[in-house]
């Protein structure tokens, strides 16, 4: 059976790509990779993502200095690779020390460079920092920051440059400077860096029963309590987690509302909020990094049974062992109360939901054809590997500012 349902899900998938690249015009026929898109340069002084460069938007917090004596020292690499000068002024090496997902970004990008301008290579002046020359907390006291140039110093192409370090997956790129460019990454173990979208596993649902059960309990065919595409409430089926980690500490947005409830959440999961249309409270959903205070998010009320817009009081982040992401046929679930998208990373709520369609349906199959049986959750930890074709599609398909930035590197080796 398990077998019969992956090879009618990858059929599903390419026969939505044959659809879409059809209907998708103009162009001289479907199935074609579309040319690569125009770079525009990155202006000076400017920054992306347009967040400071410490913030979990970006690279994440400052984790501290490390030096060649301190056990974190074992955390840097040094990259050998010939395609990048390193200017290494110190003539210590230090430079080429880095983390490693410094050096697999930096890599990328020096393929980019030689593919951009033959016969230039990317330059490195600046690295790892163990002699205090940068200003308090750099990231270059922990490896995680590189200055940049090209190999001809040429300045004219510092904006492409900024733009191809972007493309190459760096967590922040700065136009710092007229002699260089500057680009940091996540730490290796920031809970930032593989937040992807999720609930803490002591988040609750109501099943029909009207009892509450932990997220992390849920097993397949559960009825839980969700909303249809109206706002009404509705129970329907549990699927699956899309990701689940029963060990890893991560970092969650806790958005409390001024009536109480709380819903906690990781920054690139989708929240629905309300908007004012006339008479009619509106919802859309938005990453919940995005939720300010005085915005209204949607809380059960039981004895109405119903929806009702609570406004948001409070807004902090927590850390807490443990995630998971479920899925509903519905798409959406009540987590502690509050509603909430099955979604997460791409912000836009329909668009998820149809790209799950061929896991509902291997569902439905699934429960017309074992309806009798008795249906338990065997996933183990980790990202479904459905979830993964998605994630790839949705980079290659989809324009980075449609992804959050914290689900970037959520499948990243």
């Amino acid at each position: 059976m398990l077998l019969w349902t992956r090879i009618v899900l990858v059929g599903l998938i390419c026969l939505s790509l044959v659809s879409s690249g059809m209907g998708c015009g103009p162009g001289r026929g479907y199935g074609r990779r579309r040319h690569p898109k125009k770079l525009t340069p990155l202006a000076y002084k400017q920054f992306i993502p347009n967040v400071a460069e410490k913030t979990l938007g970006a690279s994440g917090r400052y984790e501290g200095k490390i030096t060649r004596n301190s056990e974190r020292f074992k955390e840097l690499t040094p990259n050998y690779n010939t395609d990048i000068i390193f200017k290494d002024e110190e003539n210590t090496g230090a430079d080429r020390l880095m983390t490693q997902r410094c050096k697999d970004k930096l890599n990328s990008l020096a393929i980019s460079v030689m593919n951009q301008w033959p016969g230039v290579k990317l330059r490195v002046t600046e690295g790892w920092d163990e002699d205090g020359h940068h200003f308090e907390e750099s990231l270059h006291y922990e490896g995680r920051a590189v200055d940049i140039t090209t190999s001809d110093r040429d300045k004219s192409k510092y904006g492409t440059l900024s733009r191809l370090a972007v493309e190459a997956g760096f967590d922040w790129v700065y136009y710092e400077s007229k002699a260089h460019i500057h680009c940091s990454v996540k730490a290796e173990n920031s809970v930032a860096a593989k937040s992807g979208g999720c609930f803490p596993g002591s988040s609750t649902v109501t099943l029909q029963d009207g009892t509450n059960k932990a997220v992390k309990d849920l097993r397949t065919g559960d009825r839980v309590l969700a909303a249809d595409d109206d706002g009404n409430p509705i129970y329907t089926d549990f699927i699956m987690f899309i990701d689940q980690d029963s060990a890893t500490k991560r970092l969650f947005y806790v958005i409390e509302t001024d009536s109480g409830q709380k819903i906690t959440l990781t920054a690139a999961h989708l929240l629905f909020v309300g908007h004012n249309s006339t008479d009619e409270e509106r919802m859309s959903a938005i990453f919940a990094s995005e939720v300010r205070r005085g915005q209204k998010v949607f809380v059960f009320d039981a004895e109405r049974s119903r929806l009702e817009p609570v406004t948001v009081k409070r807004i902090y982040t927590q850390e807490q062992v443990g995630s998971f992401a479920p899925v509903t046929m519905q798409g959406t679930v009540v987590v502690d109360q509050v509603l909430a998208s099955c979604y997460a990373v791409i912000e836009d709520h329909v668009l998820a939901h149809w790209a799950l369609a061929p896991v509902r349906l291997a569902h439905w199959v699934s429960s017309l054809l074992f309806s009798s049986q008795n249906q338990v959750s065997a996933q183990s930890d980790g990202v479904h590997w459905y979830s993964k074709i998605l994630y790839q599609l949705g980079t290659w398909l989809l324009d980075s500012h449609s992804i959050h930035p914290l689900g970037m590197s959520v499948y990243s080796s």
